[in-house]
């Protein structure tokens, strides 16, 4: 049972990884409370679930252009000191945040413009983190380092929404940011504790580098060297090919609220329990993940994990299908249980699959190329489900919810298998010899 476990080797052996992993854990809590508190405060002031929408857009937008040069950015200059700034930044966004709340300034186009800032900054500090766990850790260990850092993000996104909205509820929204800037300490000093972390066969004050080595200016040739270096490396690059087909196709977040008002019952409770079952099963994949993380022909546990995130998602849908648009007044027990495991597998198989493409970006790309294809890897994170969500949506407006995810679920299935058969090399990718 012990090897069952998740691995936590990498919190013995290295007390820069143990730390940063633990103040990321923290400060995530407080930035699921945040999400969840701003949506609330928009929807107070409005009363519109448009408005609560365009938060997302406001998050997207910048996320998407920054992320490239954040990436750059971490290619070029210490990515401690890349880390730290915009962890500055993002800690003073979330004081305006509580600032507006406390003096209840009640401006929507402030909350929209601090949530851009925000996702600006993000967009540079997370490919910077990300880039300097393979210099805390050996490439071995990078699995295990990974499935720790999902499963305490699992924990937060479960944990952190229902304790945003319990202080929104008992306390007001100026106490659930607040709570947010105290818990996000913790990722601050785990950063400023971090050594130095520039470029590899660079020094600490060598300035900004072009991956030849030569003092240069970040641009847009530093972003495209990036990104043509990508579509040379077949492996890296099916890496994102893959979870771009399953998250385009097959992301049923957007399928939820309709699935308890029209197809379970149970309305905004049964949501909620799909949503938690969804994050319960990425947890248990973390909790579970210590044989996982021993495994070297990682390429195929990928491909095996979106093949069962795939077939999870079309057995969602054909519970829907199977009780059909009744609109029901209570809960019908069953297919909520069926629907719930059914997406607890998908939410499982997704972590499993987020672990292994996330460590072979890390051990197979060169590190003077590491922020830049993590900033990539960042884009495609954040914008693949949103495209899903227009996807599964058109579809659903088509022909209905039910087979909305069938239909999803069986189309990734087949483009999944598609991607496999014309790039053999990823399937045979062996973690003792990463290649890119």
């Amino acid at each position: 049972m012990r090897h069952l476990l998740a691995d936590t080797t990498p919190l013995k052996v290295s007390a820069d990884y143990r730390r940063l992993w633990f103040g990321l854990s923290v400060s995530n809590i407080g930035t699921q409370v945040t999400i969840v508190a701003v949506g609330l405060q928009i929807y107070a002031m409005t009363g519109s679930t448009l408005a609560v929408g365009l938060l997302g857009l406001f998050s997207l937008v910048p996320l998407v252009v920054l992320g490239l040069y954040g990436g750059a950015l971490v290619d070029h200059y210490d990515r401690r000191k890349v880390s730290l700034l915009s962890s500055l930044v993002l800690w003073a966004v979330v004081a305006g945040i509580a600032a507006q709340a406390w003096f209840e300034v009640e401006s929507v186009h402030l909350l929209y413009g601090l949530v851009a800032v925000q996702s600006a900054a993000f967009a540079i500090n997370n490919p910077a983190r990300s880039a300097i766990i393979p210099r805390l850790l050996p490439k071995e260990l990078m699995p295990a380092a990974n499935a720790l850092m999902t499963l305490s993000w699992n924990v937060a996104l479960t944990g952190g929404p229902l304790i945003g909205a319990l202080l929104v509820s008992q306390l007001g929204y100026a106490w659930a940011y607040t709570l947010d800037m105290v818990l996000f300490l913790a990722a601050l000093w785990a950063v400023f504790r971090l050594p130095p972390v520039p470029p590899e066969g660079t020094e600490p004050d060598a300035g900004a580098l072009n991956p030849k080595g030569r003092v240069g200016v970040v641009g847009l040739r530093s972003v495209l060297d990036g990104l043509r270096y990508l579509a040379t490396q077949p492996n890296v690059r099916t890496t994102f090919l893959v979870d771009v087909c399953a998250m385009v196709l097959s992301f049923p977040r957007v399928l939820w609220p309709a699935a308890g008002v029209i197809y379970l019952g149970g309305g905004e409770t049964t949501t909620g329990l799909l949503a938690a079952a969804f994050a319960a099963g990425g947890i248990l994949a973390g909790v579970f993940s210590g044989g996982l993380t021993r495994i070297r022909k990682q390429g195929q546990v990928i491909i095996w994990a979106i093949t069962a995130w795939a077939v999870s998602i079309a057995a969602f849908g054909l519970v829907l299908v199977l009780v059909g648009r009744g609109s029901p007044d209570g809960p019908i027990v069953w297919a909520v249980v069926a629907a719930g495991v059914a997406l607890a597998l998908a939410g499982g198989s997704d972590s499993v699959s987020s672990v292994f493409r996330q460590s072979i970006l890390q051990t197979a790309t060169p590190d003077h190329m590491r922020g830049r294809l993590q900033g990539v890897f960042i884009v495609v994170v954040a914008g693949g489900p949103r495209l899903g969500e227009m996807v599964l949506g058109a579809e659903a407006t088509w022909f209905g919810e039910g087979w909305a995810a069938v239909v999803g679920g069986l189309t990734c299935l087949a483009l999944l298998w598609l991607i496999v058969r014309l790039t053999p090399r990823f399937w045979r990718y062996d973690a003792r010899h990463p290649e890119p």
